[in-house]
């Protein structure tokens, strides 16, 4: 059964702008609102955001240090040093390393690549790895999606004569690692115009930079978007500004011609014949990037992507993917027991988090279970497992919680932890697991409100089915890419119902397949999907209307694209709004 939503729709904006807009551009009003929303008020700015234009990218030198970033890599390419390109094992970690990576090694033989262990290094730049560099003689490792905490770790690689150069994205602290150059649009003193690049994002504005600098013409730069649109993607950064540039042209790349190994995934995911979207990036190749570093090491990932060889890319792309389905079966198996765990708790219905800790569980995909367990009870939730002799696991919140605070608060039991508001890591020892339990609990049912605690559907616009026309459809599909800051517009239809030949779907029957008509329409239909909604099933087979609140897809059957509404929620119309 699924969780009651309420459902919030948003200002239409001024009714004479949206009026003026729609006129400018010979667009519905509907499609003119959603550009309000989304503060393009202008023809120009219309044309600006449906047509994405790599001339826009901002100077790459507005980015503080990056001129002491490329005079020392020049230097090291100059000197014929050993360069070490270093990255977190996932998806953006991995795609970061292999895009620095497959750039230099057309100017510079003298090139390896590390990607840290999950379980023995964790995230980030870790001592092994330095010791690693410096045993093989590198003298400088370009740190991406990481580094901007690691103040202790770049000291002492500095003591066995080895410099750092940080392209990373995270929030710093107050104190800098004494690298030669520390690249990261977050730093309070840099003034680069777009802070919300991803950690591949960075490192392809070093690349920019440097290029420029050795007058590569940017063309050359263009193949390495495939990597960056699938980092961008799968990192959830904001989909505006220069990541909306980046990505218009990244998910050109990826399916006009991609690089071998993203190619050997492609194929594997079944998305040949399709037109690769942001989603497809996140539901199924991105999670086939990561598993390798779940499950094994995300070192494979970065083999796959510097690939050029046809049977390399296509034998390391196999491997991943048995990766991805191992992984998928062991967080099916774990998700079902967390879920049974929670459910036959004895203080579940009172409690306003989920704590849950299994020794057996698997480390590597901790993050997946917490989740899915957000998704089923709604409350913040801390996943754990038994590694190396302590607690370790993953926690994820809900919209508008602070999980980050809610655990920093907690600091005296936890041995490290680490994240943001709404993803976070921890371990602790075993005997503080109990108090820590209580401690958190009490803190999240002192700071969370009712209202946190009940999910929201945030829809952009009413709409009438009779409004969905190709040309609409059309000009909708020019909103993409999707993203954070550019989500998937969501619409409600009134009065809707289904025609009779509505049916479950799915391996549990959990889903329903519908074919929807308008209350004043009753001639046109329209296919819509509604994931885990099977118990509005009997209503709807009766002949009763509902409200619906939706995204507008393309859905591929057999090689043709249709037009499919991917319901969100279902109200019937005796409930309120």
């Amino acid at each position: 059964m699924a969780l009651d939503k309420q459902w919030i729709v948003k200002d239409p904006g001024n009714p004479a702008l949206v009026r003026q807009l729609s006129n400018d551009l010979g667009v519905d009003e509907a499609l003119a609102s959603l550009l309000v929303q989304r503060n393009i008020k202008t023809f120009a700015e219309a044309k600006s955001f449906f047509r994405p234009r790599l001339e826009e990218l901002h100077d790459p030198f507005l980015m503080k240090d990056m001129d002491k970033a490329v005079i020392r890599l020049d230097k090291a390419l100059t000197a014929n040093e050993k360069i070490l390109i270093y990255g977190d094992y996932d998806v953006d970690g991995t795609t970061a390393v292999a895009l620095v990576f497959s750039f230099l090694r057309n100017l510079h033989k003298n090139m390896g690549y590390y990607i840290p262990d999950r379980y023995n290094e964790g995230y980030g730049v870790s001592y092994k790895g330095i010791d690693w560099a410096h045993e093989n003689g590198y003298s400088l490792i370009i740190a991406l999606d990481c580094g901007i905490k690691a103040v202790e770790k770049v000291a002492y690689a500095k003591t066995l004569g080895i410099d750092f150069i940080i392209c990373d994205h995270h929030l710093p602290d107050e104190r800098l690692p004494e690298a030669a150059a520390v690249l990261d649009p977050k730093r309070t003193d840099c003034s680069y115009p777009f802070d919300d690049l991803s950690g591949c994002g960075v490192g392809f504005k070093l690349m920019q930079a440097f290029a420029s600098t050795r007058n590569i013409d940017f063309t050359e730069l263009v193949p390495l978007l495939d990597l960056l649109v699938v980092s961008i993607a799968s990192d959830l950064v904001l989909m505006t500004g220069e990541n909306r540039i980046l990505a218009h042209y990244g998910l050109q790349q990826l399916n006009e011609s991609p690089r071998k190994g993203l190619l050997s995934i492609i194929k594997l995911s079944g998305l040949e014949k399709h037109v690769i979207t942001i989603d497809d990036i996140v539901f199924k190749i991105g999670p086939r990037i990561n598993a390798a570093g779940r499950m094994e090491s995300g070192k494979t990932a970065v083999d796959l992507l510097i690939s050029r060889n046809d049977d390399e890319a296509r034998n390391i792309g196999d491997t991943i993917n048995t990766h991805n389905n191992d992984r998928k079966s062991i967080d099916r198996e774990i998700t079902q027991e967390a879920i049974e765990m929670a459910a036959t708790a004895g203080d579940y219905s009172t409690r306003k988090s989920t704590v849950l800790y299994n020794p057996n569980w698997h480390k590597g995909v901790l993050g997946i279970v917490a989740s899915r367990l957000v998704e089923t009870y709604y409350r913040p939730t801390i996943v754990l497992t038994r590694s190396n002799g302590l607690i370790t696991g993953s926690a994820r919140s809900i919209p508008g919680f602070d999980l980050y605070e809610a655990i920093e608060s907690c600091a005296d039991l936890l041995e490290n932890f680490g994240g943001h508001m709404y993803a976070a890591g921890l371990t602790l020892k075993e005997s503080n697991y109990e108090i820590f339990c209580e401690r958190f609990e009490d803190f999240v049912k002192n700071k969370i409100t009712k209202e946190l605690l009940t999910p929201i559907v945030n829809i952009d616009t009413f709409l009438e089915f009779k409004q969905i026309t190709p040309k609409f459809f059309r000009i909708l599909k020019q909103f993409q890419p999707f993203g954070p800051g550019n989500m998937s517009p969501v619409f409600i239809t009134q009065n809707v119902y289904d025609n009779g030949n509505g049916r479950k779907v799915g391996s549990d029957a959990g889903h329903l397949k519908l074919e929807l008509i308008q209350e004043n329409e009753p001639h046109r239909h329209i296919s819509a999907i509604a994931f885990n909604r099977s118990e509005h099933f009997e209503h709807l087979r009766s002949g009763n209307p509902v409200d619906i609140c939706y995204s507008i897809a393309e859905n591929y059957y057999r090689g043709i694209a249709n037009i499919q509404l991917r319901v969100k929620d279902i109200k019937l119309r005796e409930e309120i709004i």
